[in-house]
Protein backbone atom coordinates (compact mmCIF):
# COMPACT_ATOMS: atom_id res chain seq x y z
CA UNK A 1 0.00 0.00 0.00
CA UNK A 2 1.52 3.47 -0.65
CA UNK A 3 2.52 5.54 1.97
CA UNK A 4 0.10 8.23 1.27
CA UNK A 5 -2.67 5.43 1.47
CA UNK A 6 -1.75 4.41 4.63
CA UNK A 7 -1.59 7.79 6.31
CA UNK A 8 -4.30 10.18 7.56
CA UNK A 9 -4.02 13.49 6.26
CA UNK A 10 -5.70 16.17 5.32
CA UNK A 11 -4.29 17.83 1.87
CA UNK A 12 -6.17 20.87 1.64
CA UNK A 13 -5.62 21.90 -1.61
CA UNK A 14 -6.45 25.22 -1.87
CA UNK A 15 -6.06 27.80 -5.11
CA UNK A 16 -3.30 29.57 -3.45
CA UNK A 17 -4.56 33.15 -4.16
CA UNK A 18 -8.00 32.62 -3.31
CA UNK A 19 -6.68 31.40 0.32
CA UNK A 20 -4.15 33.98 0.76
CA UNK A 21 -6.31 36.56 -0.19
CA UNK A 22 -9.04 35.06 1.78
CA UNK A 23 -7.76 34.28 4.88
CA UNK A 24 -5.84 37.33 4.92
CA UNK A 25 -9.16 39.43 4.68
CA UNK A 26 -11.06 37.17 6.62
CA UNK A 27 -11.76 39.95 9.76
CA UNK A 28 -12.83 37.11 11.97
CA UNK A 29 -11.13 33.51 12.49
CA UNK A 30 -12.20 30.67 11.19
CA UNK A 31 -14.92 28.27 13.07
CA UNK A 32 -14.24 25.19 13.74
CA UNK A 33 -17.18 23.88 11.59
CA UNK A 34 -15.41 26.86 8.41
CA UNK A 35 -12.29 25.20 9.14
CA UNK A 36 -13.94 21.53 8.06
CA UNK A 37 -15.87 23.43 5.12
CA UNK A 38 -12.44 24.91 3.86
CA UNK A 39 -11.38 21.26 4.00
CA UNK A 40 -13.77 19.60 2.61
CA UNK A 41 -14.13 22.16 -0.47
CA UNK A 42 -10.14 22.85 -0.82
CA UNK A 43 -10.15 18.38 -0.96
CA UNK A 44 -12.99 18.73 -4.02
CA UNK A 45 -11.54 20.98 -5.66
CA UNK A 46 -8.49 19.29 -6.29
CA UNK A 47 -10.03 16.46 -7.13
CA UNK A 48 -11.99 18.02 -9.92
CA UNK A 49 -8.69 19.48 -11.08
CA UNK A 50 -7.10 15.99 -10.44
CA UNK A 51 -9.71 13.85 -12.67
CA UNK A 52 -9.44 16.30 -15.51
CA UNK A 53 -5.45 15.99 -15.86
CA UNK A 54 -6.22 12.03 -15.04
CA UNK A 55 -7.71 12.06 -18.66
CA UNK A 56 -5.62 14.46 -20.28
CA UNK A 57 -2.09 14.29 -19.35
CA UNK A 58 0.18 12.41 -21.52
CA UNK A 59 2.86 12.61 -19.45
CA UNK A 60 3.00 9.67 -16.98
CA UNK A 61 4.77 10.91 -14.43
CA UNK A 62 1.77 14.29 -13.91
CA UNK A 63 -1.09 11.70 -14.83
CA UNK A 64 0.17 9.72 -12.09
CA UNK A 65 0.51 12.60 -9.63
CA UNK A 66 -2.77 13.50 -10.77
CA UNK A 67 -4.43 10.22 -9.46
CA UNK A 68 -2.10 10.24 -6.24
CA UNK A 69 -4.36 13.52 -6.02
CA UNK A 70 -7.83 12.21 -6.46
CA UNK A 71 -7.27 9.20 -4.61
CA UNK A 72 -5.74 11.18 -1.32
CA UNK A 73 -8.35 13.92 -1.59
CA UNK A 74 -10.88 11.38 -1.77
CA UNK A 75 -9.77 9.63 1.02
CA UNK A 76 -9.32 12.77 3.19
CA UNK A 77 -13.02 13.91 2.40
CA UNK A 78 -14.12 10.75 3.42
CA UNK A 79 -12.14 10.86 7.01
CA UNK A 80 -12.89 14.52 6.86
CA UNK A 81 -16.63 14.40 6.78
CA UNK A 82 -16.58 11.10 9.05
CA UNK A 83 -14.75 13.26 12.11
CA UNK A 84 -17.88 16.22 10.87
CA UNK A 85 -20.17 13.28 11.30
CA UNK A 86 -18.95 12.21 15.17
CA UNK A 87 -18.21 15.38 16.15
CA UNK A 88 -21.42 17.15 14.93
CA UNK A 89 -20.73 19.23 13.28
CA UNK A 90 -21.89 20.43 9.46
CA UNK A 91 -19.24 21.80 7.49
CA UNK A 92 -20.07 25.80 6.75
CA UNK A 93 -19.23 28.09 3.81
CA UNK A 94 -17.40 30.97 4.36
CA UNK A 95 -15.59 33.50 2.15
CA UNK A 96 -12.57 31.97 2.26
CA UNK A 97 -14.77 28.24 0.73
CA UNK A 98 -16.68 30.37 -1.69
CA UNK A 99 -13.43 31.64 -2.82
CA UNK A 100 -12.02 27.98 -3.28
CA UNK A 101 -14.54 27.45 -5.22
CA UNK A 102 -14.60 30.40 -7.64
CA UNK A 103 -10.75 29.72 -7.61
CA UNK A 104 -10.85 26.17 -8.80
CA UNK A 105 -13.23 26.62 -11.37
CA UNK A 106 -11.06 29.78 -12.31
CA UNK A 107 -7.92 26.88 -13.20
CA UNK A 108 -10.19 24.57 -14.22
CA UNK A 109 -10.84 27.09 -17.02
CA UNK A 110 -7.45 28.10 -17.27
CA UNK A 111 -5.76 24.52 -17.79
CA UNK A 112 -8.81 23.69 -20.65
CA UNK A 113 -7.21 26.35 -22.69
CA UNK A 114 -3.81 24.42 -22.73
CA UNK A 115 -2.91 21.18 -24.16
CA UNK A 116 0.62 19.03 -23.85
CA UNK A 117 3.42 20.42 -21.69
CA UNK A 118 2.03 23.49 -21.20
CA UNK A 119 -1.34 22.21 -19.50
CA UNK A 120 0.90 19.68 -18.07
CA UNK A 121 3.47 22.70 -16.62
CA UNK A 122 0.45 24.82 -16.28
CA UNK A 123 -0.56 21.96 -13.78
CA UNK A 124 2.06 21.46 -12.07
CA UNK A 125 3.39 24.71 -11.52
CA UNK A 126 -0.17 25.52 -9.69
CA UNK A 127 0.15 22.49 -7.54
CA UNK A 128 3.59 23.63 -6.31
CA UNK A 129 2.26 27.12 -5.40
CA UNK A 130 -1.14 25.98 -4.25
CA UNK A 131 0.89 23.26 -1.70
CA UNK A 132 3.15 26.09 -0.81
CA UNK A 133 -0.08 28.19 0.44
CA UNK A 134 -1.52 25.37 1.83
CA UNK A 135 0.98 24.79 4.46
CA UNK A 136 1.21 28.42 5.22
CA UNK A 137 -2.58 28.20 5.86
CA UNK A 138 -2.49 25.50 8.19
CA UNK A 139 0.22 26.60 10.06
CA UNK A 140 -1.19 30.16 10.33
CA UNK A 141 -4.79 29.89 10.44
CA UNK A 142 -6.11 26.43 10.54
CA UNK A 143 -3.79 24.92 13.31
CA UNK A 144 -4.33 28.12 15.40
CA UNK A 145 -7.88 28.46 14.92
CA UNK A 146 -9.52 25.29 15.65
CA UNK A 147 -10.85 24.72 18.35
CA UNK A 148 -12.10 20.94 18.62
CA UNK A 149 -8.65 18.79 19.60
CA UNK A 150 -9.68 15.94 16.89
CA UNK A 151 -9.88 18.93 14.29
CA UNK A 152 -6.81 20.59 15.17
CA UNK A 153 -4.71 16.79 15.50
CA UNK A 154 -6.17 15.47 12.83
CA UNK A 155 -4.76 18.86 10.58
CA UNK A 156 -1.33 18.47 12.73
CA UNK A 157 -0.97 14.84 12.22
CA UNK A 158 -1.02 15.32 8.14
CA UNK A 159 1.00 17.98 7.62
CA UNK A 160 4.17 15.94 6.99
CA UNK A 161 2.10 14.26 3.92
CA UNK A 162 1.29 18.36 2.53
CA UNK A 163 4.83 18.70 2.58
CA UNK A 164 5.51 15.80 0.87
CA UNK A 165 3.38 16.18 -1.86
CA UNK A 166 5.40 19.56 -2.25
CA UNK A 167 8.57 18.30 -2.49
CA UNK A 168 7.17 15.56 -5.05
CA UNK A 169 5.07 18.25 -7.06
CA UNK A 170 8.41 20.13 -7.02
CA UNK A 171 10.69 17.26 -8.51
CA UNK A 172 8.10 17.05 -10.76
CA UNK A 173 8.34 20.87 -12.07
CA UNK A 174 11.96 20.37 -12.01
CA UNK A 175 11.49 17.21 -14.45
CA UNK A 176 9.66 19.31 -16.68
CA UNK A 177 11.83 22.16 -17.14
CA UNK A 178 14.43 20.40 -18.15
CA UNK A 179 12.02 19.21 -20.88
CA UNK A 180 11.86 22.49 -22.83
Amino acid sequence: MRFFAKRQFVHLSLASLALGSAVALAADAPSDAEIAGIVVTANTVDIEAGKWMESKSHNKEVKDFATRMVTDHSAVNKQASELAAKLHLQPADSEVSKSLKEGGHKNLAELKKKHGAALEKAYIDHEVSYHETVLEAIDKTLIPNAKNAELKGLIEKVRPAIAAHLDHARKIQAELGKKK
